[in-house]
């Protein structure tokens, strides 16, 4: 019998660091299954980033407040999943806020004023848009479409679906810190994966420590949080997560990690948590759903079998 090998392939995509951890027999047939994966991420980068003036998010944006675009099923599929976000969110998780970036400048450290707000808060609502099964139209010039909530996700998710459609059935697939999983039970054990969850507030002798390390047999991963990009003014932290109905930034947790049964569902129940504030634990709850959350505070906090938290300073 073959010894059994694991293999690492890195990329970049979607602006992230990538990775493919894939376990098998055949190296050969491995890394092919690799490069068809990372062709399915990069297609989907290619379709769907607002950064590409040829992807179908582009043209949809560039139409604002003209005629629909027509869209093909699985750009209506995508649109149908955010409009059920949306619903199920109370408005929260909302594609069209990606406009509030606009005034909220976080490289420079820089506080909109209400008025700039406000002028990107009425370019912002899910409620403004028009949709067919075949076509969308924004109805107001300067709106936009943002994919970035869930376009990672369901890049990994797609990846493992072409790595099971090429034989591969033992993988981590991480883009940019959202993953998924499969798991081959003849050569492993159910928790086949451990991940670790990094530190919102590390401590300045250990940059790079974990705050919980849980364990992944298959399925998705997905971690949201505010320390990806933010600034601090005034001793108050202002992230990038921003709400949609008020235009500010969240503040009542500092990361929220979810697993579910794919890893799209799981970066959107994040998302939501983090969004959510304070009632984010009784959400999730209700949800069913397995995570681990660090409050404003430092507090861990988790749900299911997911995490156990890592020894951590609440500061």
């Amino acid at each position: 019998m073959a010894d059994w090998l694991t293999i690492v392939v890195e990329f970049q995509a979607m602006a992230s660091p990538c990775s493919l951890h894939l376990g098998g027999t055949d190296e050969a047939a491995m890394r092919h299954a690799a490069q068809a994966a990372i062709d399915e991420v990069r297609r989907i980068e290619h379709t769907y980033s607002r950064y590409r003036p040829d992807s179908i998010v582009s043209r949809i944006n560039q139409a604002a407040g003209q005629a629909a675009v027509e869209v093909d099923t699985e750009t209506a599929d995508l649109l149908a999943f955010a409009d059920q976000l949306w619903q199920q969110s109370d408005g929260l998780f909302d594609i069209t806020s990606g406009v509030l970036r606009t005034v909220w400048d976080f490289k420079r450290a820089v506080i909109p004023s209400p008025q700039a707000l406000n002028g990107a808060l009425a370019r912002v609502g899910w409620d403004k848009v028009e949709r067919t099964p075949t076509s969308v139209r924004l109805t107001q010039p300067g709106m936009e479409l943002d994919f970035g909530g869930f376009g990672k996700e369901y890049a990994a998710d797609r990846a493992a679906v072409v790595l099971k459609m090429h034989g591969v059935d033992q993988a981590l697939i991480n883009l940019g810190g959202d993953l998924h999983a499969l798991s081959d039970p003849e050569h492993s054990a159910p928790s086949a994966w451990t991940i670790d969850i990094q530190h919102p507030r590390p401590p300045a002798e250990a940059p790079s420590a974990s705050v919980a390390r849980l364990h992944l047999a298959t399925g998705g991963l997905a971690t949201s949080g505010d320390y990806e990009r933010f600034f601090i003014h005034a001793g108050r932290r202002y992230c990038h997560i921003l709400n949609p109905l008020t235009g500010w930034p969240v503040s009542d947790f500092q990361c929220v990690s979810v697993r579910a049964g794919n890893t799209t569902t799981a970066g959107a129940l994040a998302t939501i948590a983090m969004l959510k504030g304070r009632d984010v634990t009784a959400w999730l709850d209700a949800q069913g759903a397995s995570y681990f959350a660090v409050t404003h505070d430092g507090t861990p906090c988790a749900n299911g079998p997911l995490a156990q938290p890592q020894k951590f300073s609440t500061h």
